[in-house]
């Protein structure tokens, strides 16, 4: 253990350095209450061996701050006191003391006393541990849970928590964005002469590429069967279509052979909206107006990135 001793009387510290040192812990001394707070803070000790009256801080008050400050760790705190003193063991316990030793200074007391210390600080290192990987663990499945299991992107709980933090975000900042609706041209037909399992790998491998195109503060979710929507903060009707086209472009490359496609190879549509610095529309009459963009590409012949009637790209 990691242990500080504060005393500011010579004999007694050297006392507690001694037998501290013996049992094989660490050990830093200190004369008064304040320079006991600069090596606490500094050093992090697993226990405090402190005088009830020094200079500066008393032992009280210098409890009082650790406890306060509650760094993440617990911190064992033994304090020292006078046989003639004992009903102050209750005011001391009552401000957060551990267990105190009485003067004059018994080295076979100090012993069973940082036993105790080394079980309860092992103890608290334990619990903590514990904690930081249940809260890892929480975090994973809250991932997990916002996450499309097949293509890794974000799945349609996600998109509602995030739609609702967005919409919150153009009230407040006015900010504008882009949404697009990305679709897989003849997927049906892909499945029924490919299989349901091929179709499942050229989901995955649509989604990779879209993550490739994709930039920093873009977000992607798989929005249906085989759609998925794409958002573009801050993005113009412009730039959000080359981003888009970008996307379209990537899939096309792959040349995943479909043989029901014009050019024989997996393709994709999409349709595009764009709010506006400034603009009062929630996010669901984007995406509509998306999703008529989305219309009109597979009208107008697939493998296309149109916007709605109202916003030609």
């Amino acid at each position: 253990m990691k242990i500080l001793v504060a005393e500011d009387d010579p004999t007694s510290r050297l006392i507690v350095q001694v037998a501290v040192q013996t049992l094989g812990h660490k050990c830093q001394t200190v004369s008064d209450g304040t320079q006991a707070w600069d090596v606490f803070r500094s050093w992090r000790p697993d226990t405090v061996v402190s005088d009830w009256m020094m200079p500066g801080l008393t032992g009280l008050e210098l409890c009082s701050a650790i406890r306060a400050e509650a760094p993440g760790g617990y911190t064992y705190f033994i304090m020292i006191t006078r046989q003639e003193a004992l009903e102050e063991v209750l005011e001391a316990m009552g401000a957060g003391v551990d267990d105190y030793l009485v003067k004059p200074l018994d080295t076979d007391d100090l012993q069973a006393r940082l036993i105790a210390a080394e079980r309860v600080t092992s103890l608290h290192r334990l619990l903590a541990h514990q904690q930081r990987t249940l809260e890892g663990l929480n975090d994973e499945l809250a991932a997990i849970a916002r996450r499309d299991p097949l293509t890794g992107l974000g799945n349609r709980r996600a998109l509602d928590e995030d739609l609702e933090l967005l919409e919150a975000r153009v009230s407040r900042y006015g900010h504008r964005y882009c949404m697009a609706l990305v679709d897989v041209d003849h997927f049906k037909s892909y499945n029924d002469a490919y299989g349901h399992q091929a179709g499942d790998r050229i989901l995955s491998a649509v989604a990779s590429e879209l993550r490739i195109e994709a930039r920093g503060g873009d977000a992607l979710y798989r929005y249906g069967g085989d759609e998925f929507l794409c958002i573009f903060p801050e993005q113009t009707l412009i730039t959000g279509t080359l981003a888009v086209e970008r996307m379209r472009t990537g899939v096309e490359g792959l040349a995943l052979p479909h043989a029901d496609n014009a050019l024989g190879v997996l393709t994709v549509s999409a349709g595009l909206a764009v709010l506006e610095a400034g603009q009062e529309r929630p996010p669901g009459d984007v995406l509509k107006e998306a999703d008529e963009g989305l219309y009109r590409a597979k009208q107008r012949g697939r493998n296309r990135v149109e916007g709605a009637a109202t916003q030609s790209v």
